[in-house]
């Protein structure tokens, strides 16, 4: 038998170090990693340090013959402290990194992993044939939601891959993967293999651009709940999906109880910048209103760009959005992000709007990293009230009270919740994700890129050797003269 472990790297963009065991949705990667090893020749663990928090046990550090790492791109740095830990405890332990952070840097990765995987999951299989032979790598690709992973209501299902849409700031876009839907028996025996659950369809694009297959899935998802097989379920849908009334209907009456979407700004001119003109199609509040009054839960995101907009113009859009009541309120409000490689973040390079010396680590969504349209101290100034939308909450709970006299007798009470948790949420920031992990100690914020300090965890926990000191430098994306640092500049290049 050999050892595995699969970890989800993560940083938390509000510094929590315990984990947030109530953030939706779970990051899956790990257990569908786990699918690519055979069960008879492995020993398989699973963490997840969104959910959990750091991984700072020695032990278990030091315990795998394989480490494979994978998480957001803001999780490069964390995933090369992993491995510096687990080559100090255990010299002999081979590393495999994937997922958005090595598919962005692949030459730099190649630096600190024994195996960087620019691929889906299946190029997991090619490194276990290679490392340890044919034998090792499963009969059959399956994800393992039996092995310890959390536990809750709901289960998460994968049904597709990528997205048909190319969205200025998607990590999607930057890869170019091309838009796969699974088979679906494959789909159904995930279903069932995550219990009965309310399940959440975890893809990019639950609608895509085959109807047939989404029809397809409506359909299974109908059938299993009629069967009792599972409570409900809920999916992820591009704006298009609004553009067929009859798509709201089909899917209320197949039993779905939520959907998300990524609206991210009401400024239909700011969507265009996006390249996210089929959010134009509806207008977003009719599109939103519809979605409620069929009985549907409705959850999605705002972007907030003071690169592109105006402080004024972006407040006139929260205030918009509170004295809305036919809406629900946002899940979350984020700064737009410049993920490495994605067009939005090759048009700030080109501008040169990147403070020098940026730090991977800080483009978070909650942090300045780039020189705004308005003066820095005013911008910091309304960053920092976004989180918790400071000096709102007044109105936030007027919103949410009107928002519960009009759909009281529409949506049932897991849905009003969900409903109330996202005003919970954006009113007290990171407390509602994770209530029983609240810690009144946390490093003093600057929001400000050249002097945000960073995290504790950037000092290594125990002694490491001189050759895995870099690991816990933080990456750079610009030099000190503002230019792309010569760490990344290389992948940029390609």
């Amino acid at each position: 038998m050999k050892r595995v472990l699969i970890v989800n790297a993560f940083i938390d963009e509000y510094r929590r170090t315990r984990g947030s065991p109530h953030r939706v949705p779970r990051a899956m990667g790990p257990p569908y990693l786990a699918g690519v090893f055979a069960p008879e020749r492995w020993d398989i663990r699973l963490y997840n340090e969104q959910y959990s928090g750091l991984l700072i046990d020695e032990a278990l550090l030091g315990w795998p013959d394989l480490l494979v790492l994978t998480g957001v791109t803001t999780s490069f740095d964390r995933m090369k402290q992993l491995t510096a830990y687990a080559r100090t405890l255990n010299s002999k332990v081979v590393v495999a990194a994937g997922g958005p952070p090595v598919r962005a840097l692949p030459i730099l990765s190649k630096r600190f992993f024994d195996y960087a995987c620019t691929g889906d999951l299946e190029q997991l299989g090619e490194v276990v044939r290679e490392a340890f032979g044919a034998d090792y790598f499963a009969r059959e690709v399956f994800p393992r939601f039996d092995l310890p992973y959390g536990s809750g209501r709901l289960g998460y299902v994968e049904s597709s891959r990528n997205c048909n849409f190319r969205c200025s700031f998607c990590s999607l876009t930057g890869e170019g993967g091309r838009y796969r839907v699974y088979d679906l028996e494959f789909v159904r025996r995930q279903i069932i293999a995550c219990g009965k659950k309310h399940i959440l369809f975890i893809d990019n694009n639950f609608y895509g651009n085959d109807q047939e297959f989404f029809r397809a899935k409506v359909d299974l998802c109908r059938d299993l709940i009629q069967q009792r097989v599972i409570n409900g379920w809920s999916c992820l849908v591009t704006g298009d999906f609004f553009g067929r009334s009859e798509n709201l209907d089909l899917v209320k009456q197949a039993g779905c109880e939520l959907i998300f979407s990524g609206v991210e700004s009401f400024s239909k001119s700011t969507l265009q910048t996006y390249n996210k003109r089929h959010n134009t199609i509806v207008p977003q509040v009719q599109m939103i209103r519809n979605c409620l009054e069929k009985g549907v839960a409705f959850a999605y995101g705002i972007m907030l760009d003071p690169i592109t907009r105006d402080i004024s113009d972006l407040r006139s859009e929260i205030e918009f959005i509170i004295g809305t009541p036919e809406i629900t309120l946002p899940a979350f409000f984020t700064l737009t992000i410049p993920l490495i490689g994605t067009p939005y973040f090759n048009d700030c390079v080109k501008q040169r709007l990147f403070f020098p010396e940026t730090k991977l680590r800080f483009l978070d969504g909650i942090t300045l990293t780039m020189r705004p349209r308005d003066p820095i101290d005013e911008v910091l100034a309304f960053i920092q009230t976004v989180p918790n939308l400071r000096g709102y909450r007044r109105k936030v709970l007027g919103h949410s009270l009107r928002f519960m006299r009009k759909y009281g007798l529409t949506l049932d009470a897991i849905q009003l919740s969900a409903a109330l948790v996202s005003a919970l949420l954006i009113s007290t920031e990171s407390f509602a994700s994770s209530p029983t992990r609240f810690t009144w100690k946390r490093p003093r914020r600057t929001f400000y890129g050249p002097n945000e300090p960073l995290d504790d965890f950037y000092t290594p926990m125990i002694p490491v050797s001189e050759q895995y000191r870099g690991h816990f430098l933080p990456t750079l994306v610009t030099d000190a003269t503002g230019e792309l640092h010569e760490d990344v500049a290389a992948d940029l290049a390609r």
